[in-house]
């Protein structure tokens, strides 16, 4: 008798599985910064709740191909229009953004389960919705602060550190970068802002970043719009390349589908030569 087809597919799975054992480990711009919920909940199986899915996966597809976009998912009655954005990194590739994306939505469910307004800020993207428009609204709340432990006032580095945030807050542009010596540097808006909201956010930021971290190796200060972060003596590197490389993982990865494409060739000539055999057995 031939061998049924369901064994076949297993196997396929679970050497799909075990492939992902051999998957380089993720790089730092998915790791998880901080999360926000409102405090009103949605009910299951609600106009809003469709909508919500309906925005959510709009922002994953649009991730594929551009850093940055903000949608509006109109209801039925005005309490089920939802509002949302994401943003990643200005130096993110694209494939990483449109990874960053998608991991920041798959988390909603846990980090803000039925709520009606959420974000999700990871190391490389930022992701919100909310059934109240805040779509071009200045919002310079803080939101997460760390200041990494006081390495001592120490003019030089202390005048590196005030040279670099100075000159990301001169900068233009919602994506700015610095950097002098040991010291690095990055800030950016969200792309909802104007140009004189994100200087206005930037300034905020870089001057709480001053007064609340103090002589801190690194300092993170993230408000509602926008974020500036630096470090000294590599404590952080706000990079792309602090994990493997783009390249390098789809280098990997198909590898890895290669072998099982060809596994799975095997398989199935082997299943065929069984057939042929065992049929003339007969």
């Amino acid at each position: 008798m031939a061998t049924p087809l369901p064994p076949l597919l297993s196997l396929l799975t679970l050497l799909l599985s075990f492939s992902s054992l051999f998957r380089p480990s993720l790089p730092s711009s998915d790791s998880f910064l901080y999360g926000g919920c409102s405090q009103t909940k949605y009910p299951p199986n609600s106009p809003y709740e469709s909508n919500l899915d309906s925005l959510l996966t709009s922002l994953v597809n649009s991730a594929t191909y551009s850093a940055y976009n903000k949608y509006t998912v109109m209801g039925s009655s005005p309490q089920d229009v939802i509002y949302g954005l994401y943003q990643c990194r200005g130096d993110l590739a694209m494939p990483d953004c449109a990874t960053c994306v998608a991991r920041s939505v798959s988390q909603f469910g846990v980090v803000c389960p039925q709520t009606s307004g959420g974000a999700i800020q990871l190391q490389g993207c930022f992701v919100k919705y909310d059934n109240t428009s805040f779509l071009g609204v200045l919002d310079k709340t803080v939101v997460l602060k760390k200041c990494g432990p006081s390495i001592g006032y120490n003019v030089e580095a202390m005048g590196r550190r005030d040279a670099v945030l100075g000159s990301m807050g001169g900068a233009s542009g919602p994506y700015r970068v610095g950097g002098s010596g040991d010291v690095q540097g990055v800030a950016q808006c969200v792309g909802d802002l104007s140009m004189s909201q994100c200087q206005d956010c930037l300034a905020e930021a870089i001057g709480r970043l001053k007064s609340d971290c103090g002589t801190a190796v690194y300092g993170d200060m993230f408000l509602g719009k926008c974020y500036a972060r630096y470090s000294t003596n590599g404590a952080h590197v706000y990079s792309k390349s602090d994990g493997p490389s783009h390249g390098d993982s789809e280098k990997t990865f198909a590898i890895i589908i290669g072998l099982l494409a060809g596994v799975a060739l095997l398989i199935i000539f082997l299943t065929f030569i069984r057939k042929i055999f065992g049929g003339n057995g007969k």
